[in-house]
């Protein structure tokens, strides 16, 4: 789930990892991960976003970019976190440079996949198609179908199920502060698992945008096809960072962002007491040294 820059309330943004949840304010940023022994370890530092350093960066369209980028960074660090203190000593220690190359690889797996292969594939079967505006959006149809194949495929492996329970965690401990609840266990188990703001809401609205933007774009040759779907990518995710902002402010915006809460009920499952528990320790710790840092 993205952070959003300062507003009032104060906003908090998140994401599952190893056993574990961070949770992102506006100036910090909070780790906290179940070891194999019971304790709950938490890591928590300052980060500045760029858009609170330097306010012309927060323009429409280029603040979205900027938020994808940190919180890819902050993503893999809290991962790298996670993993050492989920594994234990017993497990290893997962590197800096093993962690920054399973992202490398897993966005360039992620485009070729999900940019590409569908742009090849409708290609192949371009002469289905006797209009352009049929062929793109051909291949948009073919683009979230395998969005929402592949994240239906992960749900169902099992090592998988626990980070989307924590992942559910995340969005009760969120749901339950803005709902001004008391942050127990109890009291945040009462709330939803899916959450306006999350990433798996961002990803099928990104997909849907590349739908209606690439079918304006005619019929090129395809290396000029393939080239112009890669290039557009950061256009797109700002574009999606401000569909899903305004969903979370304005309920008449709220149906644009629908489908994206079906999907959250792939990607999130109920968790039990002690994921809420971590959940809440995350949480509170972004809260005390946000108010602490006003």
């Amino acid at each position: 789930m993205p952070p959003h820059e300062q507003e009032s309330p104060l906003m908090i943004g998140g994401q599952a990892v190893i056993e574990g949840v961070m949770m992102r304010g506006p100036h910090w940023v909070s780790v906290a991960v179940r070891r194999p022994d019971g304790t709950i370890a938490t890591h928590t530092r300052r980060v500045d976003s760029l858009l609170t350093r330097y306010r012309p960066l927060n323009f429409p369209l280029l603040r979205g970019t900027i938020v994808l980028y940190e919180a890819l960074v902050l993503g893999v660090q809290a991962l790298l976190f996670s993993a050492n203190e989920a594994l234990g000593e017993e497990g290893g220690q997962l590197s800096g440079w093993e962690a920054g190359l399973s992202l490398s690889l897993g966005l360039v797996l992620g485009l070729g996949l999900f940019f590409v292969l569908p742009t090849l594939a409708v290609r192949l079967v371009e002469g289905w198609f006797s209009h352009p505006l049929a062929l793109n959006l051909g291949e948009g149809i073919v683009r979230v179908a395998l969005v929402v194949g592949y994240i239906w495929a992960i749900a169902r492996i099992k090592d998988l199920q626990r980070v989307f329970a924590y992942h559910g965690a995340e969005h009760k401990a969120v749901n339950a502060f803005e709902g001004k609840a008391p942050l127990t266990p109890h009291a945040v188990q009462a709330y939803s698992r899916l959450h306006l703001r999350c990433g798996t809401s961002f990803i099928l609205v990104v997909m849907l945008l590349a739908l209606l933007l690439f079918s304006l774009l005619g019929r090129p040759p395809l290396p000029w096809r393939i080239l112009t779907r890669l290039a557009l990518v950061p256009v797109i995710a700002g574009l999606g960072y401000e569909v899903i902002r305004a969903g979370a402010r304005f309920p008449w915006f709220r149906p644009l962002v629908i489908p994206g809460l079906w999907l959250q009920r792939l990607t999130t499952r109920e968790p039990d007491d002690g994921q809420v528990e971590v959940a809440i320790a995350a949480l509170e710790e972004v809260v005390r040294r946000e108010r602490g840092a006003g």
